[in-house]
């Protein structure tokens, strides 16, 4: 153990976008807490995830902090939709500005979290050996941070490089003259092949399911409209909290049936035009809510598909067949389609031919063997639960929070969890970090989570814990608000499947009845006097 005072009032885990955002608040507010972070430096999913292409698909003036008028006026996002070296810049730039630093603790890898009924702390240990003890715990350990390998034969016995995308090296990968395989073709996949094609000598894109993906339509953000930007802050973070989404894209009210084909049509082609998820979530809602619409509007995104892909075969090997447009995690892209129109680039179809075994020089499919130089895995996340399942949590009586959650997650608004007091969760399962925004669902739990922690300071409680029946009531809200979503009967992380995993069954990961909603659920539980959180 090292010889620094290691008892707190709050531990935070994770420095990524939300731990940043908690610790700031907690200093602020007087807490001696401080920050474990399993990496060498700050940064979460932009820490990690530094493959060609990463970038948001959130515009970057709304991914951004809105805590401080300053940071707002200082900070210059250079694109419309930033890319990872920029995002893990501003994240630096905040963490230095407010000086936190000294706060946050590198290679500190947490493995177990053990409740002290009588002492009423958590004992943090980690995997180098050293113990901490705080009054509270609160975790912000991300969505998607803990990356799945696919289950295929003989991984390891390819001799060349191999990694997953999260592991992406830090230093230069030069795939110039070189046979590159992907295998995945989901949000990540689609950035890198976009990126790397005209980079590689041949590509192999091993497509396990199709996705529906439509243009991301970035722009430089020059000087001009940088300021344009800053005096319309308060606009679009109040026009992001009253979207269902959390971004500034509005919904079109005018109703499916009210306008002629033409005008919809005339409607989709501008959406498809502009920039981020204006196609899905601009556009009529009964193009998300009702069969009849949806599939019109996936018709016409297949047409589009059709008319930059040169190949009709190819084309209709890149269009999903068993779901709607926008019934799971839309990606975004740049020239995507355009990359099957390279000689270089081929796509293999493994619905059509599997991979039987990865082998020493290449991958086996059940009619070739493609010989590799080097093989990406962009197959994806243990999602929401998987940074948490991955933690020996004890709570009272010895229970562990992964066999509580092991058939879905309980919680109550995605922060608490009966039976493990003084532990809450930032960005946790059932809240609307998985259905929204990030940063803005970010902010709203942080907040919620040291308004909480400063209310109990001053009436001098030491212990919180969430009653279970507000729990089964939040369950119940939860799974109700995902059941009544087309997307609902569709297999995807958004509802617990993943092919990587053992456990893929239906999981109600989070809540899907809008981020104003949501928020005024945290709310209504303020203005109660926290009645459904019992303090001792």
């Amino acid at each position: 153990m090292s010889s620094e005072n290691q008892d707190y009032d709050v531990i935070v885990i994770g420095a990524g976008v939300g731990g940043i955002y908690q610790i700031k608040r907690l200093i602020d507010a007087g807490f001696n807490a401080v920050v474990l972070e399993a990496n060498e430096d700050l940064g979460g999913t932009w820490f990690n995830n530094r493959y060609p292409g990463c970038r948001f698909d959130s515009e970057s003036y709304t991914y951004g902090y809105s805590f401080s008028r300053e940071l707002l006026d200082e900070w210059h996002w250079k694109e419309r939709f930033s890319g990872q070296p920029e995002n893990l810049k501003y994240l630096n730039f905040v963490a230095d500005k407010f000086n936190l630093r000294p706060h946050i603790r590198f290679n500190a890898m947490v493995e177990t979290l053990t409740w002290d009924e009588d002492a009423r702390t958590w004992t943090t240990k980690l995997k180098n050996g050293d113990t901490y003890i705080s009054r509270f715990v609160v975790t912000c350990a991300g969505v998607l941070s803990v990356p799945t390998m696919p289950r295929i034969k003989g991984i390891e016995d390819f001799e060349g490089p191999s990694f997953h995308t999260f592991h992406w090296p830090f230093e230069p990968v030069d795939m110039r003259d070189r046979r590159v395989g992907i295998i995945g073709t989901g949000a990540t996949g689609i950035q890198i092949i976009a990126e790397i094609a005209d980079k590689v000598g041949e590509l192999f894109v091993f497509q396990r399911q199709p996705n529906w993906s439509i243009p991301l339509n970035n722009t430089p953000i020059d000087d001009k409209e940088m300021t344009e930007i800053r005096a319309r802050y308060d606009e679009i973070f109040a026009n992001c909290a009253k979207t269902n989404g959390g971004f500034e894209h509005v919904p079109d009210r005018r109703g499916y049936d009210n306008v002629t084909i033409e005008e919809r049509r005339a409607l989709w082609d501008e959406l498809y035009d502009r920039p981020g998820f204006a196609l899905l979530l601009s556009n009529f809602p009964e193009t998300f809510m009702q069969e009849g619409p949806n599939r019109d509007l996936s018709d016409y995104v297949a047409e589009r598909i059709r008319g930059r892909v040169n190949d009709p075969d190819t084309a209709e090997k890149l269009i999903p067949k068993d779901h709607g447009f926008g019934m799971k995690r839309l990606p975004l892209e740049t020239n995507y389609f355009e990359a099957y129109n390279r000689n270089n680039v081929h796509l293999i179809d493994l619905g059509e031919t599997p991979i039987e075994r990865v082998t020493q020089k290449g991958i086996q499919t059940s009619t070739d063997h493609i010989d590799l130089d080097l093989i990406i895995y962009a197959t994806g996340f243990d999602a929401v639960t998987g940074a948490l399942d991955r933690l020996d949590i004890r709570g009272a009586g010895g229970a562990t929070l992964r066999a509580k959650w092991h058939e879905s997650p309980q919680t109550y608004l995605g922060i608490l969890s009966h039976g493990f007091p003084n532990l809450m969760m930032v960005a946790g399962p059932q809240s609307v970090s998985g259905s929204t925004n990030y940063p803005r669902a970010i902010e709203a739990g942080v907040n919620w989570v040291t308004d909480l922690l400063l209310h109990a300071r001053k009436a001098g409680r030491t212990r919180l814990e969430v009653t279970d029946d507000a729990e089964k009531m939040w369950t119940d809200e939860v799974i109700r608000m995902q059941q009544r979503m087309p997307f609902s009967k569709v297999k995807s992380w958004f509802t617990g499947f993943n092919p990587n995993l053992p456990k893929s069954a239906v999981r109600y990961y989070a809540y899907w009845g809008g981020a104003p909603k949501y928020t005024g659920f945290l709310k209504q539980e303020v203005a109660d006097k926290y009645r459904h959180v019992e303090m001792a």
